[in-house]
């Protein structure tokens, strides 16, 4: 039998990566849970709605639904069904594309601009409490490492 498993004894840093890896996954899971629950409780919203709403503020121009999929990494399908709803609370609206009669631009409302502003309010006041425990130095130091490896896994995959 061909055993093709990795072997990682000779490093005995693996096992302590590992743990990292899974104290992130961790500690991720865990705020999303709160920002999901608190998102529920105070606004009845979502995460996926926030995020939606969160990626149109970067573009007053609107975006095409297959560059809001590409900005948000999910499936034109899953963006779809957030866009007619958000559609139908006057949080966005749809824009026809000149010179292309097929495609639409999604862009906020006002209310959706003034709706996301007191989300984003809430978001950032319940992220940092979440992460009270990290000084403004610490949380640099940590974001910029964790940008070092986006960096180079990103690399890794080209």
């Amino acid at each position: 039998m061909n055993n093709t498993r990795p072997q990682t004894d000779a490093d005995p840093a693996s096992k302590e990566r590992l743990r990292l890896w899974l104290r992130f996954l961790k500690a991720s899971r865990t705020i999303e849970a709160q920002l999901r629950e608190n998102l529920r409780v105070e606004f009845a919203s979502t995460l996926p709605r926030f995020d939606l709403m969160a990626a149109l503020s970067r573009y007053e121009d609107g975006l095409k639904m297959s560059q809001l999929s590409g900005v948000l990494k999910v499936s034109n399908g899953n963006v779809t069904g957030i866009v007619d709803r958000l559609a139908e609370d006057g949080m966005i609206v749809r824009v026809p594309v000149p010179g292309d009669r097929r495609a639409t631009l999604v862009r906020l409302t006002t209310r959706g601009h003034e709706e996301f502003a007191i989300q984003a309010a809430a978001h950032e006041t319940w992220i940092n409490d979440m992460l009270v425990d990290f000084s403004g130095q610490e949380a640099r130091d940590i974001a910029g490492r964790l940008e070092q490896l986006d960096t180079s896994l990103q690399e890794k995959t080209k």
